[in-house]
């Protein structure tokens, strides 16, 4: 158990280490403040332009929504951040993760609205038109916000799973957490930080998960 302890949860290299995780965290604070508006405005953007109806528009939206989902995250960022410079689109390492991460995030999100509008049920947004409603009205005060609660479970998930995709920056050098905690490894050759690591991620998912048990649990018994 010593030894354990002096190899995984070493005191003397955690505290060595710390300011680098810190600087580390504020980095990945950042970038997931960042990546989970924008993923989830642009997810309700493509999901409200699915609900007008257009079925050319449509066709070109679920082809968004299919191949972002399906297409690997760090292959897509790895793309967008050594291959933009070859078509003269220079972006700095932040944005060319946070445009990664946004592509993806949003056919995620962008689902999770359009499948959520469509839950309600038709006879609702009819009900609507026939008090003289416009579209955009129906889906604002009608749809959307009766859908909320079917979708909540699901936006959590997605802003849980999208702040551990964070940790993906690290491979074009970002100096997120997990970049930091693998450079304090390197210089203490000890395991110490990335446990480090591993526990403040915990500290930051771990209310957003109880939240999710929460809503989810509301559900079941409404």
């Amino acid at each position: 158990m010593e030894q354990f302890i002096h190899t995984f949860l070493n005191v003397e290299i955690m505290t060595a280490a710390f300011p680098f995780l810190m600087k580390g965290l504020w980095v990945t604070v950042y970038l997931s403040l960042a990546v989970v508006p924008a993923g989830v405005l642009s997810g309700l953007l493509l999901a409200v332009m699915h609900a007008a109806g257009n079925r050319p528009v449509n066709r070109v939206l679920d082809a968004y929504v299919d191949f972002f989902r399906a297409f690997p995250s760090l292959v897509l960022l790895i793309l967008i951040y050594y291959g933009l410079p070859f078509f003269q689109l220079n972006i700095d390492t932040m944005g060319s993760v946070i445009l990664a991460m946004t592509l993806n995030t949003s056919a995620y999100f962008a689902e999770i609205f359009r499948a959520g509008i469509e839950s309600v049920p038709k006879g609702q947004a009819e009900a609507a038109r026939a008090t003289g409603l416009r579209r955009g009205q129906v889906l604002r005060y009608v749809l959307l916000p009766q859908a909320t609660r079917n979708m909540m479970p699901d936006i959590v998930t997605n802003v849980v799973e999208t702040i551990k995709m964070t940790s993906l920056a690290s491979i074009v050098t970002l100096p997120e957490l997990l970049m930091m905690a693998r450079l304090a490894q390197g210089r203490t050759y000890s395991p110490t930080p990335l446990v480090m690591a591993a526990a403040i991620y915990f500290v930051i998912l771990f209310p957003l998960v109880q939240l999710l048990n929460h809503i989810e649990n509301r559900k079941r018994t409404a």
